[in-house]
C-alpha cells in the first residue's frame, strides 16, 4: 500500500554496528568481509555519539535495533535503560542528521503503548524522539519512522527458550492463566522493516496486523506433558499487550497489512490517506493482544516452534 520510492543503485557498504564483539565475530563467520567486500563490522555503542557519527559516514539508510529490553532488569537498573534506549535514540537522530542519512527506521515494541514498566516508558520516549526528528530535518532529504511489533517468536530472552529449558523439570511457570501476547516471526519483522523503508513518508509508527496467542496454549505446545504452575504477574507486566490505544485512534490509519499511527490528525491524516490510499480507523479503535480477532492454537504454535527449534522440539 502506498507508492514505493524510486529504485536506487545498490549501495557498496553495509555497516554492522554493535557493542557485542562475540555476536559480530559469529556473524563474520557466516558473512565474511572476504566474501562480501562491502560489509563492515563496527564495534561501538549508541551511547557514544562520536563513534556513532563515525560509523554513519557515507551511510544513507539506518535501521536502529539497539536496546536494553529485559523488563525486570529495567525496574532494577532504570538509568541504564534511559542511557541506551532514550539517550541512544537521540544520538541516532543527531548522527543521522549530521551524516546526511536519508532513511531511518527505529524498531519499537508493544510495551511502548500505554507503558506500565520502565522499559516500555523508555521505548515510548524513543518513539517520540524519532517521530519528532522530522520536525528538525530542515531542507535535508531525510525521513524518520518507527516500526512497532510484538514478541518475536523464539528471540533471545523470550518465553519460548525459557519454556524449552524448563520443560525438562516437568513444570512450566505461568504468570497469569489469561495472559496473551502478540506474535511475529523474525522473517515477518524483517519484511516489515524493508516495507517501511520503501513506503515511509516520515513520522509514522507502523504496526503490523499479526496474531495473538495465549500463554497457556504456548505452554501446552511446548510441554503438553508438563504441569502448569501459576506464579503471579511480575513487576511491570501486563496481562494483555497493546500496540494501538484508544487515545491513538483519532490519528491511526489502515494501510492493509499494517496500521500507521500518524504524528498528526485532522487535515494531516486526511492528506496522508489521499496520498497513500490508507483509510482512517473508527474512533475508539484499539489493538490489543487480548481482543485480537486472530489467535494461534496449540498445534499451530507447536509447528512454528518446531520450525524454529527442530532439535529441541523433536521429541515433543
Amino acid at each position: 500500500m502506498g507508492r514505493l520510492l524510486e529504485a536506487e543503485p545498490r549501495k557498496s557498504r553495509l555497516v554492522v554496528f554493535s557493542r557485542d564483539e562475540l555476536k559480530q565475530f559469529e556473524m563474520s563467520q557466516v558473512w565474511s568481509e572476504a566474501e562480501h567486500p562491502g560489509i563492515r563490522y563496527f564495534l561501538g555503542d549508541v551511547r557514544d555519539l562520536p563513534r556513532l557519527s563515525r560509523a554513519m559516514e557515507g551511510v544513507d539508510t539506518v535501521v536502529h535495533a539497539a536496546a536494553l529490553k529485559q523488563v525486570v532488569a529495567a525496574e532494577y537498573n532504570p538509568f541504564e535503560f534511559v542511557q541506551t534506549n532514550v539517550v541512544g535514540a537521540n544520538n541516532i537522530v543527531t548522527a543521522a542528521l549530521a551524516a546526511g542519512v536519508r532513511r531511518v527506521v527505529a524498531l519499537s515494541t508493544d510495551k511502548a503503548a500505554a507503558p506500565v514498566n520502565l522499559y516500555g516508558a523508555t521505548k515510548l520516549c524513543s518513539d517520540k524522539i524519532f517521530v519528532a526528528a522530522n520536525n528538525i530535518r530542515g531542507a535535508r532529504d531525510v525521513r524518520f519512522s518507527v516500526v512497532r511489533y510484538g514478541n518475536v517468536l523464539g528471540s533471545r530472552g523470550s518465553v519460548v527458550p525459557f519454556f524449552l529449558q524448563k520443560r525438562a523439570s516437568g513444570v512450566l511457570p505461568i504468570t497469569h492463566p489469561e495472559m496473551t501476547r502478540f506474535n511475529i516471526l523474525l522473517e515477518e519483522g524483517v519484511r516489515m522493516v524493508l516495507w517501511a523503508l520503501a513506503n515511509m513518508r516520515g513520522g509514522e509508527i507502523f504496526v503490523p496486523k499479526i496474531p495473538s496467542y495465549r500463554i497457556v496454549d504456548l505452554a501446552r505446545a511446548i510441554g503438553p506433558e508438563c504441569r502448569q504452575e501459576i506464579i503471579g504477574i511480575r513487576p511491570g507486566e501486563k496481562i494483555h499487550e497493546e500496540m494501538i490505544t484508544v487515545a491513538d485512534s483519532h490519528n491511526t490509519v489502515d494501510l492493509g497489512d499494517y496500521y500507521a499511527i500518524l504524528a498528526k490528525s485532522g487535515r494531516g491524516r486526511d492528506e496522508y490517506c489521499a496520498q497513500t490510499g490508507a483509510r482512517p480507523v473508527e474512533q475508539g479503535f484499539a489493538y490489543s493482544s487480548g481482543s485480537n480477532n486472530i489467535f494461534l492454537g496449540v498445534e499451530e504454535l507447536a509447528r512454528m516452534i518446531r520450525a524454529q527449534f527442530p532439535d529441541t522440539m523433536a521429541t515433543s
